[in-house]
């Protein structure tokens, strides 16, 4: 019981038992940081810590954020994301996996600064940033200045406020585009071990600043500043517009940020070793899901739904307990080795972030242009070629005199199947802005109204427990409706 509760609160405090490498025989000692490992080169992290969240992150979006968005439903009463009940276990596996490998890119980012990596330096930060920026997303307040201390004792750190977090997660962006600016490429054994970008630097500088545009538009409707003094509204006309140059963003779908996988170790998608029956055989696609595919003609439906009853077709979701749906369309098999599914932030997703930041007003360009190449390139992304008529589609088609709220949800609807099995960024999206508009069924619990965060785990709780009570007191009870700031 001892060792137990020692070992949850080096979990609680953020430290990475797996990640710690041995010592390297006559490898010099580092002059780094007391509380960051001394014995490792930069390199040696990444791939390792990129590829189990993307896994994690894969495996979550399987479980909980197709269900909650209707991508699947459940033919099975005891899973219930679709009828928005998210049970409290569920924290525990995202908040170990996304510290821990919080504490290898910290452990990256200073042994990078002991070598003088400008271009590590950078990678680290935007890495760090990605994984924060999930975390505090998924839950709200959470610990940032003290986390990650476990080798310096700190075992119960304090939660910081969401608004807080996001300050330093943008200052944290800035450092990385200056220290990417340098442009100098890995070389080529540590390429190797890059699995995004083999080591391209403007690559890297190219998803970070993109991240900050997602980041941005999260928070886009706090008037609180964000950096130097700026509202996000401001900072994001300075990213896209007035100093474009200096904020390079991705700009193409093969500068994606995905982690493609191979099928070989380690890069393979977790669920390659899963039963296809665990896949796909207890669920169906959602009929929300599937209807708008066949209506647009949308040839991504042979990559993402298998046919039935020689047709397409999806289940309603949040349908009543006992009342399960027959079986319909399932994802195929091909889809447990899919090399996109590693999405982290795409093309297609840039693209309809700045169609909605044009649609709003705050930075300057042609939203039906955005929009229509975002869309198109969700798409081509796949492999697959537009098909004719898909822009003039009526349910697809820019129109001019729409309403502000039907081309906000056209531009999210495309959004949402840009980030099919992106982590939690659909649930994320759909909580900011209300979109797309989901059919609510009959079966809903929680009062049919979607759950705005996840709680916090239930051994926080107990050996954290006077920040846990600090910040349940300031954000509001650890449960799934209360709001975070963002939302607010």
């Amino acid at each position: 019981m001892k060792n137990l509760k020692r070992l949850l609160f080096l979990l609680l405090a953020g430290t990475s038992l797996a990640s710690v490498p041995a010592c390297t025989d006559g490898f010099e000692e580092l002059n780094v940081n007391p509380n960051q490992n001394p014995n490792v080169l930069p390199e040696t992290l990444l791939a390792p810590a990129l590829t189990d969240l993307v896994k994690r992150n894969m495996d979550r979006a399987h479980r909980i954020t197709n269900e909650l968005m209707q991508v699947h439903v459940a033919r099975v009463d005891g899973d219930e994301f679709h009828r928005y009940v998210i049970r409290p276990a569920e924290a525990d596996f995202l908040w170990n996996g996304w510290y821990t490998q919080l504490t290898d890119f910290r452990d990256m980012y200073a042994s990078a600064a002991a070598t003088q990596s400008s271009t590590f330096m950078g990678i680290a930060r935007i890495c760090e940033v990605w994984t924060f920026s999930l975390l505090t997303d998924t839950f709200g307040d959470v610990p940032y200045a003290e986390a990650l201390q476990g080798r310096a004792g700190l075992l119960q750190p304090k939660f910081d406020r969401q608004e807080d977090i996001y300050r330093d997660l943008f200052a944290k962006l800035e450092e990385a585009n200056e220290l990417l600016k340098t442009n100098v490429n890995l070389t080529a054994s540590q390429a190797q071990l890059d699995p995004i970008y083999q080591g391209n630097a403007l690559q890297w500088r190219k998803f970070g600043n993109s991240l900050y545009l997602r980041l941005l538009l999260r928070v886009s409707q706090r008037t609180d500043a964000v950096a130097r003094g700026l509202s996000p509204q401001a900072k994001l006309r300075e990213l896209v517009n007035t100093n474009a140059a200096d904020y390079p963003l991705i700009a193409s779908n093969a500068e994606s940020a995905i982690l493609r996988w191979t099928g070989t170790a380690p890069y393979q998608s977790p669920f390659q070793t899963w039963r296809t029956a665990d896949f796909s055989s207890f669920n169906s696609m959602g009929e929300f899901f599937i209807n708008n595919l066949v209506e647009w003609n949308d040839p991504r439906l042979g990559k993402w739904a298998t046919l039935s009853n020689g047709t397409y077709e999806g289940i309603p979701s949040g349908y009543p307990a006992t009342q399960i749906p027959a079986a319909k369309s399932t994802y195929p098999a091909a889809l447990m080795t899919e090399p996109l599914l590693g999405n982290m932030l795409n093309y297609p997703e840039v693209q309809l972030l700045l169609a909605e930041a044009a649609l709003r007003g705050w930075i300057s360009g042609d939203a039906k242009t955005f929009y229509e190449t975002g869309a198109t390139n969700g798409i081509t992304l796949w492999g697959l070629a537009v098909p004719p008529g898909f822009l003039t589609n009526a349910d697809v088609k820019w129109e001019p005199g729409s309403n502000f709220d039907t081309k906000l949800d056209q531009i999210h609807l495309q959004k949402y199947y840009a980030l099919f099995f992106t982590d939690f960024q659909q649930w994320f999206e759909y909580r900011r802005t209300g979109h797309p508009v989901l059919p609510l069924g009959p079966g809903l619990q929680n009062n049919r109204q979607m759950p705005a965060r996840i709680n916090y785990p239930l051994y926080v709780q107990s050996l954290n427990q006077v920040n846990y009570q600090a910040a349940v007191a300031d954000q509001g009870p650890d449960n799934v409706n209360t709001k975070v700031w963002w939302q607010q």
